[in-house]
């Protein structure tokens, strides 16, 4: 079969270039098309009963992951500069196309009492602009005089001040948010080289935009790292600009293929399936170095061009469409997961190393029919004595060491177990970020100083019509609730129409802030009329829209909205019990308290991503399992198979353990990774040794050496590309992508030593009894 595929490949070479080049012109236009996603909530599949909940709360009251805050620290913010060009910054901002509605200290208003009228009106505290302190002063003791304020946009304590700017949602889901976010960053940059203060922003939609921009920019120079290392590692080990230039055509190809694929099924580029085109370039390299080395020891051995084409590809083929097959498992089997972003990077990545396979085993061969026979000193590393001594060392410890070898590998396991004890999994919404990115930073000032800006909605159902205005028992225990709230370190002041109420009663009452309170039983008949405005005031009515975006139509369901700290996946449910607990000793059981927000949906997908990560390892062993078991017909083999590949994941673990690594979606799909990788040398091994026994006369031992030595080479070598190919990740802005790019070179160092040391010991462990026979 594979040595009339190599006929057929050679016979109709030129139709097959000409058919891949066209289809690779064509997936070029589509690749061209690919987009960037900002969709952050694809990490949960649309069943989750949070991710439901979340859904019914946007429907009522709109979303929630809309604001951009910025902060200030001035100890000098009340005076007439500074406060003039906060004014400025503040219009500057409004005046910005996506920018609704801007708060801030300066265009702060209060609610005046009109007797004549029978109405609470709107008028603002600060006469804008000041050229006197005293008149700033008298303003600034009015807007103090309203707690309503306190802790919202200011802390007096801290010298912090806040304005928050409400986005247009339709603008922050779409391309346009770069340029939003940019045109805020500029005001902000005018704004500090004015008055030399120092700025702060941070907000969902800044945050996201900032972390999907550095994902564009990191992909293209990953690819051109992962191009230019891999291109120097080809260059040293063939020593010939063809084999080079050959070899990144056929990974080029690739990335084109996988950037139309997620073009034409739809998708665009996320944090994940950003990955997919270095990991395309690491993955394709070894098919050609695999595919040129078998070319280059075949030419050596018979001096016969054409005869060096038939074997390489009679013999790499299926060895290259079973590794391809065990590396796309350990991608596809994400596929099976229920999360969309999962499941994007699996078909997407699964598809593409199997297309890989495809342009390698017809664009290889084709293209060196063309050229010239390899020289001598483009075939002079398979005689290198460097190579050869590490091989005579690996021979000598497999065939005389095997008890060294076992005990080694039995210590690891060990330490590594004690490690995987020590691991966590735990997620943060601002989590692979350096300790000392602005963006890290900006968000802890937030933190220290409004104790956060991560939104947590929490809805409170009367489960009845008007169960909100005709209860004053609910308005009572809502106020009651939120203070429990308000008390909790990791959360903020939170804010509900029950606040809107108690602004309402301080004016009403003449604005003493000693009546900044809960309106009781006997203040709603004398408050009602003042409380009541027709249709056409109620849009301009501050405490009208305030009150109607805090409550649903029917006035049945209240919401409360809190911002919190990052506390990550594993403190959040925790915090959530607390206040659940709360809850259920405030409300009774005719009430349905409920709890979402983008904050809750974010890390309810972290921890989705997780699972499903570790359920796709599972099956990716199970599958890659029974591929091992069909290709080689023998458990035996499969148990030697497995064993080697199981210890470098085993050792990854506890490294991560000792080392504080939390496991998390990134580096979660280490695991993934690694094992369809590693597996490659093991098959290509196993291959080997099986192509081999029959013509070394059946001795296993012999048939190990010589597996050990020639398929050896070309395992070093790969090994070193994938290796170059992954540190390249070590230079990411973002933790997550680091680890995976140092942590997954562990693995794969490990896995190397394990598959041509503890293998092959392996292997003459269990041919013992008789050594003519084959595992």
């Amino acid at each position: 079969m594979w040595n009339s595929l190599a006929q057929f490949i050679l016979k109709y070479r030129l139709f097959l270039l000409i058919a891949l080049l066209s289809l690779t012109a064509v997936m070029s236009f589509f690749a061209s098309k690919v987009e960037l996603s900002y969709d952050f909530s694809k990490a949960i599949p649309e069943q989750n009963s949070k991710y439901k909940e979340y859904l019914s709360f946007k429907k009522k009251f709109g979303d929630d992951a809309n604001t951009v805050v910025i902060g200030i620290t001035a100890t000098k913010f009340y005076t007439p500069a500074i406060f003039n060009a906060s004014s400025t910054l503040e219009k500057n901002i409004k005046r910005i196309a996506g920018v609704e509605d801007v708060l801030s200290i300066p265009e702060a208003s209060e609610l005046v009492r009109n007797d004549s009228a029978e109405k609470l009106q709107s008028q603002k505290i600060f006469h804008l602009p000041y050229n006197s302190q005293v008149l700033l002063d008298s303003d600034r003791h009015a807007f103090e005089n309203l707690p309503f304020y306190a802790g919202r946009l200011y802390n007096l304590n801290a010298h912090a001040y806040l304005i928050a700017a409400r986005l247009n949602k339709d603008t922050i889901n779409s391309k346009g948010r770069t340029r939003l976010i940019k045109n805020i960053i500029q005001q902000i940059d005018d704004f500090k080289q004015q008055t030399g203060l120092q700025v702060y922003i941070s907000g969902l939609p800044f945050i996201r935009t900032s972390v999907a921009n550095r994902i564009a920019k990191e992909m293209n120079w990953f690819l051109t790292g992962s191009f230019i290392l891999s291109a120097l590692t080809l260059l040293l080990f063939f020593r010939s600009w063809y084999a080079t230039i050959m070899s990144l055509l056929v990974v080029g190809m690739g990335v084109i293929f996988s950037l139309a694929t997620i073009v034409l099924l739809g998708y665009k580029i996320t944090l994940l399936t950003a990955l997919i085109p270095p990991l395309i370039v690491v993955i394709g390299v070894p098919n050609c170095i695999y595919f040129l080395n078998k070319y280059h020891t075949g030419y050596k051995d018979t001096g016969d061009k054409h005869t060096a084409l038939i074997t390489m590809i009679s013999r790499m083929s299926i060895v290259t469409l079973f590794c391809n097959i065990a590396a796309a498992i350990g991608f596809a089997v994400f596929a099976l997961t229920q999360s969309a972003l999962l499941k994007e990077f699996g078909i997407v990545s699964g598809i593409n190393i199997m297309l890989l396979f495809i342009i390698s085993v017809i664009f290889i061969p084709s293209v060196l029919s063309y050229l010239p026979p390899p020289t001598k000193t483009q075939m002079k590393y398979l005689d290198t004595a460097f190579l050869k001594n590490i091989l005579g060392k690996i021979e000598y410890w497999a065939f005389n060491k095997s008890i060294w070898i076992y005990a080694i590998t039995l210590i690891a396991i060990i330490i590594s177990a004690a490690g995987i004890l020590k691991l966590k999994s735990e997620g943060f919404i601002v989590d692979d970020l350096p300790k000392n990115d602005k963006i890290y930073t900006d968000l802890k000032w937030f933190e220290k100083n409004f104790n956060g800006i991560m939104p947590l909605e929490i809805t409170v159902d009367t489960k009845k019509k008007n169960g909100l205005t005709r209860n004053t028992d609910a308005i009572n225990n809502i106020d009651i609730f939120s203070q429990y709230i308000a008390a909790q370190p990791e959360a903020a002041k939170p804010l509900s129409f029950v606040d809107g109420l108690k602004f309402a009663k301080q004016a009403y009452y003449e604005g003493d802030s000693v009546d900044y309170a809960v309106p009781s039983e006997f203040d709603f008949p004398l408050m009602r009329k003042y409380l009541i405005t027709n249709k056409k005031d109620s849009s301009k009515n501050a405490l009208n829209k305030m009150l109607n975006s805090f409550i649903d139509s029917n006035k049945q369901v209240a919401r409360i909205s809190v911002n919190m700290k990052d506390i990550g996946s594993v403190k959040l449910p925790v915090l959530l019990h607390h206040i659940d607990s709360f809850a259920s000793s405030v409300f009774d059981t005719s009430y349905k308290v409920s709890y979402t927000g983008s904050s809750i949906t974010f890390l309810e997908g972290i921890t989705y991503i997780i699972n499903g990560l570790k359920q796709s390892i599972f099956w990716a062993f199970i599958l890659i399992a029974l591929c091992m078991l069909y290709l080689f017909r023998s458990v035996k083999i499969l148990l030697c198979s497995l064993i080697p590949n199981t210890i470098p994941l085993i050792i990854t673990a506890g490294v991560m353990g000792w080392a504080g690594i939390a496991l998390k979606p990134s580096t979660v799909l280490i695991f993934s990774v690694a094992l369809g990788i590693v597996i490659d040398v093991t098959i290509r091994f196993l291959i080997n040794y099986r192509q081999e026994f029959a013509n070394n006369n059946y001795n296993a031992d012999e048939t190990l050496k010589q597996t050990i030595r020639h398929t050896g080479i070309s395992i070093l070598y790969t090994s070193l590309v994938l290796i170059a190919g992954f540190v390249i990740f070590c230079f990411s802005n973002f933790g997550g992508t680091k680890a995976l790019g140092w942590l997954t070179s562990l693995t794969l160092v490990t896995g190397t030593l394990t598959n041509l040391i503890l293998l092959p010991a392996l292997m003459r462990t269990l041919a013992k009894k008789n050594k003519n026979k084959i595992l």
